[in-house]
């Protein structure tokens, strides 16, 4: 099993949440033009597709997605390929 991990492709501006290791049978649900989600048979959650992700991350200016533990309050900064 992977860790969980977020995936960026700045050429597609399309980030990838993965939550686990994508099964050989799986089926992607459109919830809108921004948010594609794969699912298992048996409804397991594996990823989270983000188009246009750019705005779903709402990067700011710095081009920064800020990661924040909210039990110890630690936070950690990524910087995204333009």
């Amino acid at each position: 099993m992977i860790a969980a991990k977020l995936t960026y492709d700045p050429r597609y501006n399309v980030a990838y949440i993965h939550l686990r290791d994508k099964p050989a049978e799986m089926e992607t649900l459109r919830i809108s033009d921004e948010l594609n989600i794969d699912l298992s048979p048996d409804g397991t959650i594996y990823g989270l597709e983000l188009l246009n992700a750019n705005q779903q991350l709402a990067v700011g200016p710095q081009g920064e997605l800020v990661i924040i533990n909210e039990s110890s309050g630690a936070r950690t900064a990524v910087k995204l390929p333009a």
